[in-house]
């Protein structure tokens, strides 16, 4: 591979597209106030570099428009209380919903335009805990930084190519992403992909002991890899259609949740590192998507999954990341839902 700062013009273009419909589980990304300077990235900032230049999606979320609710369980094995007092770990099965989406700010997205998939989870234990996630296909994310994101975003959408070129001499890591996205296969299902939770967190055992981890979603779905030109071929809505037939005629689809943990002196704040192969691992668990439905009347609609909604036992690491989606997941909430009338529920759904 060429060197990032080398590229040659032609893979600039390329890149450019794959910034377009990047998104990823790590969407919206800003510094909370006192991160940085007061003026330099903020919600509002973040949230016009990923409106298109056709206009916000009026309604919709402002990344990761596009996608489709499910509802199921998630079936802890009692494994992870070695890791955190969390009471989701304690054998037992407890009630998910989330979301399937697509990386893109366009919820009429085609599906083959849109590299990254992702994943939004949501876990609810009897005592009213809550844990919410977003996840996505990629093994590491793009940049290393909120701030990187956001320059990225703007770089991108600059005609002068001189522009993406001095973002990768900044910022040598998207390179590593580059590459998986050029490399890495598709899928024709939503249910053959795994998802990862990219950020670091820490879990809090009985003990008091903390670990840092990180954590995927593996598919037990027979993986069968194809081309994007093969997927276009398919329709322009074929995962959502996709994922609802299979659920329909195959029954319940199911992914392995396993945590890693990081060894000491393993980055934790810096996403685009993926940690060293042979770390320890805990298989916790398995997600079971029961039952599909469209987002529209959906019970993930109004649901943020803000991945700092956290139960005791699990809390935020020194990854700037999750803080700051949360704020401009809230600030995308609150701009959709003021535009409910842009985006509205079938008649029958109303209360």
């Amino acid at each position: 591979m060429n060197q990032s700062g080398n590229l040659p013009r032609s893979r600039l273009g390329s890149l450019v597209l794959i910034v377009a419909v990047l998104g990823g589980g790590a969407a919206a990304f800003a510094y909370t106030a006192g991160w940085f300077s007061p003026g330099r990235l903020t919600p509002d900032l973040m949230i016009a570099a990923l409106t298109p230049p056709s206009g916000p999606p009026l309604g919709h979320r402002r990344n990761h428009a596009k996608g489709i609710c499910f509802t199921g369980a998630f079936e802890a094995n009692g494994n992870g209380v070695e890791l955190s007092k969390a009471r989701v770990f304690e054998r037992g099965t407890y009630p998910a919903l989330g979301r399937f989406n697509l990386g893109t700010a366009d919820p009429n997205a085609v599906d083959a335009t849109a590299r990254v998939r992702g994943l939004g989870l949501q876990i609810a234990t009897a005592d009213g805990e809550e844990w919410r996630m977003a996840m996505i296909n990629p093994p590491f994310f793009a940049v290393s930084t909120p701030q990187a994101f956001h320059d990225l975003l703007i770089a991108s959408g600059k005609k002068d190519p001189e522009a993406m070129k001095a973002f990768i001499q900044a910022n040598p890591e998207f390179a590593a992403f580059a590459a998986w996205a050029k490399t890495a296969p598709w899928t024709a299902s939503y249910a053959e992909e795994p998802y990862h939770g990219l950020n670091s967190f820490i879990f809090t055992d009985a003990k008091g002991a903390e670990h840092a981890v990180r954590w995927s979603l593996l598919p037990t779905a027979e993986v069968v890899p194809l081309s994007q030109a093969e997927l276009e071929k398919r329709g322009p809505d074929f995962l959502e259609q996709e994922i609802a037939e299979r659920v329909r005629i195959a029954g319940p689809q199911r992914w392995t949740m396993v945590t890693t943990v990081a060894d000491p002196g393993d980055p934790t704040a810096d996403p685009s590192k993926p940690w060293p192969e042979g770390r320890r691992t805990v298989q916790v668990g398995t997600l079971i998507v029961q039952r599909i439905e469209p987002e529209r009347d959906g019970p993930c609609r109004d649901i943020n999954f803000d991945p700092t909604v956290l139960p005791q036992g699990i809390r935020v690491s020194d990854d700037p990341f999750p803080a700051a989606r949360s704020s401009v997941y809230r600030k995308s909430y609150d701009l959709r839902a003021a535009e409910a009338r842009d985006y509205p529920r079938t008649e029958t759904a109303r209360p």
